[in-house]
């Protein structure tokens, strides 16, 4: 058995609108303001750089003096903190950690919560903590010399 509706009514036919013309003031493709590249690529880029820090230091056999792995960490999560948003901080600085105490201080992938580990990732939040709030200095610095 069929069922006969009512037709739809009819539709106004859509407005066109035109494009305006790109101006110097006006860029084709507007970006907001502090948003970069490196800010939404920090955390896989860091990732990338602790797999091969600590693949560098698996290579050298142990042989690496014992001060030079957390320097290189904390300098690695600083860095890529700096770069990071403000929310990703606490995420860098735990993929650091992850690959620091998996590699580097147990070896064989094994993941432990000893007191040297528990250090290691107080050390690399504090270095990430301090590498977010000197960005964060940097941003407002530039911004209250731009005004």
């Amino acid at each position: 058995m069929a069922l006969l509706h009512r037709p739809a009514p009819a539709r106004r036919p859509l407005a066109v609108r035109r494009p305006l013309p790109r101006t110097a003031a006006r860029p084709a493709h507007p970006v907001a303001p502090g948003r970069t590249l490196a800010r939404d690529l920090a955390l896989p880029l860091g990732a990338v750089g602790a797999a091969l820090l600590a693949t560098a230091l698996m290579l050298t056999g142990g042989s690496a003096p014992a001060p030079v792995a957390p320097a290189a960490f904390l300098l690695l999560t600083v860095v890529f903190s700096a770069l990071a948003r403000p929310v990703v901080v606490p995420v860098v600085a735990l993929v650091s950690w992850l690959f620091y105490d998996g590699f580097v201080l147990n070896g064989h992938s094994d993941l432990a919560f000893g007191a040297q580990d528990r250090t290691a990732l107080l050390m690399l939040l504090l270095a990430a903590a301090a590498g977010a709030c000197g960005a964060a200095a940097v941003r407002a610095v530039r911004r209250r010399s731009a005004r």
